[in-house]
């Protein structure tokens, strides 16, 4: 008779230890596919765009491996708990890792003026999705994802939201194509529309890309088109920390919305709300304890010191980059998994729906900003 699965085994593996080879298969496989993944971003944002950094994520297009190889290839069973593992297990160690992506110091090298621009953008993103979402009857958890996609940093945001909302495979993949799409067409055309718009204002135009476009690959690729195109390194450099500070904002947008979707799938004979643990999942806590570390390492370092004692600029520089390189890694793992776990007949009922709402929502982060930029953004100083 099989004994029972520990409370550290059901957490860390999600099986018991004495199963962990029935991982390897579906695991192998999203790892082939994450690597894949990344190659072809690559190949196609780099070698064939001509982009130093690829605006095409490496998630994105292992997901769409994956969903292929679902929809074409019949997959026997043993491969279904190395694809569970992938979703759920190596997705939330790559979102506590992605906290070190994080820096509050971001937010005081924008200034007074910048954050309350960034803040609103932010908000009026959140709050415009909700309501188109509603409007055309999206699923609350599709419209959620789109809105935090829209509104903070693309990919990331929506991972890291899908397992504090319980979204399904099939809503993480349809607001990834979402956000792609749209955030590459504002890649190409918002660096010269920023330009014109703000009549050649470097510090406006790059606050502009840094907080109405939605990946931070995309970012940077538009203010290096900006930067190249009107020689203005400038706007390049605004746009990279505003888009810093859009992100460190995460860390309070994903437990908002783990609370307000526990509030609304509470019984109603529940009058207190949601529990510590649906309001700051574990992972979540892991993922704000890395922007902490961060944060504090990045003062020490600031003040002229040893990060933690430990690590000079340039070693802090170096771990930083391990844990961005293996958190971003561990994401593709995951969504491989997304993929394979997905299959095309589960889009037939959203129809245009969440593309109607994508586009809905990215022209209003980008009617926000524009309109925030034109009253405070004179005042910003670089």
């Amino acid at each position: 008779m099989s004994r029972k699965i520990s409370l550290l085994e059901k957490g860390l593996l999600g099986i018991r230890i004495d199963e962990v080879h029935l991982l390897v298969p579906g695991l192998s496989l999203t790892v082939l596919l994450a690597l894949a993944g990344t190659r072809l971003s690559e190949m196609i944002g780099v070698s064939l765009l001509g982009f130093k950094r690829s605006p095409v994520s490496a998630v994105i297009v292992a997901i769409a491996l994956g969903m292929v190889l679902r929809n074409t290839v019949r997959f026997p069973a043993l491969f279904e708990k190395g694809w569970d593992f992938s979703v759920r297990k190596v997705l939330r160690l790559g979102i506590i890792l992605l906290g070190i992506r994080l820096s509050v110091l971001d937010v005081f090298r924008l200034g007074a003026v910048g954050v309350p621009i960034v803040v609103m953008c932010i908000a009026g993103a959140i709050i415009l999705t909700g309501y188109l979402a509603r409007r055309l009857a999206l699923p609350a958890r599709l419209g959620t994802l789109i809105a935090v996609g829209t509104s903070i940093c693309g990919v990331s945001a929506i991972v890291a939201a899908a397992p504090a909302i319980e979204a399904e495979e099939e809503e993480v993949c349809y607001a990834i194509a979402v956000i792609t799409i749209f955030g590459l067409a504002a890649t190409l055309l918002y660096p010269t529309l920023a330009y014109h718009i703000f009549r050649h204002n470097a510090v406006m135009s790059g606050l502009f890309l840094g907080t109405a476009i939605h990946e931070t690959a995309q970012v940077a690729g538009a203010g290096m088109i900006y930067a190249d195109a009107f020689a203005s390194p400038v706007g390049l450099e605004v746009a990279t920390v505003a888009k810093m500070v859009r992100n460190v904002f995460m860390a309070a947008v994903i437990p908002l919305m783990a609370y307000l979707h526990a509030r609304e799938t509470s019984s109603p004979g529940k009058r207190r709300g949601p529990g510590a643990a649906k309001l700051f999942p574990l992972f979540i806590a892991g993922f704000v304890a890395m922007a902490v570390f961060r944060s504090v390492g990045d003062a020490a370092v600031g003040a002229g010191r040893a990060a933690f004692g430990l690590w000079g600029p340039d070693g802090w520089a170096g771990l930083q980059d391990l844990f961005k390189n293996g958190a971003a890694f561990l994401l593709v793992v995951a969504l491989a998994g997304v993929g394979l776990k997905t299959r095309f007949g589960s889009f037939k009922g959203l129809g245009l729906k969440p593309f109607l709402v994508g586009l809905g929502s990215a022209a209003a982060v980008g009617i926000i900003s524009f309109l925030t930029i034109s009253l405070l953004g004179r005042w910003i100083s670089t």
